[in-house]
């Protein structure tokens, strides 16, 4: 392999470790708003968080990065909050498509404004 090639496949791969850091990150700083039922234990549990992911952010090999995320997504799986709060009105809330067709005998007048006189 060429050292150009080489060297695009170290990019790419370091690419897909930190999207995958990321995703991992976002997941579960929201799943730690989920476990802390108060603003001011959330702000503590997300800085405890940040540390934890803090603490390996100067690691530089490949492979030593691909285990660290293997076993944070791990560790995630098995403390995963086991009733996560969702939003009423987002898919999988209790008031997503929540609109019951109205009751018979009731028109719904669409030209609001533009009557026959």
């Amino acid at each position: 392999m060429s050292a150009a090639g080489a060297a695009a496949g170290y990019l790419a791969r370091r690419a897909a470790q930190k999207e995958r850091v990321r995703l991992l990150y976002r997941r579960a700083l929201k799943d730690t708003l989920t476990w802390a039922v108060n603003r001011h234990h959330f702000y503590q549990h997300a800085s405890d968080l940040r540390d934890k992911f803090e603490a390996n952010k100067h690691a530089e090999d490949l492979d030593t990065i691909d285990r660290l995320i293997q076993d944070g997504e791990a560790k995630y799986e098995k403390l995963q909050h086991p009733d996560p709060y969702i939003v009423p009105w987002a898919p999988g809330g209790s008031k997503f498509s929540r609109n019951l067709p109205p009751p018979a005998g009731i028109e719904i007048v669409y030209d609001f404004g533009k009557e026959d006189d």
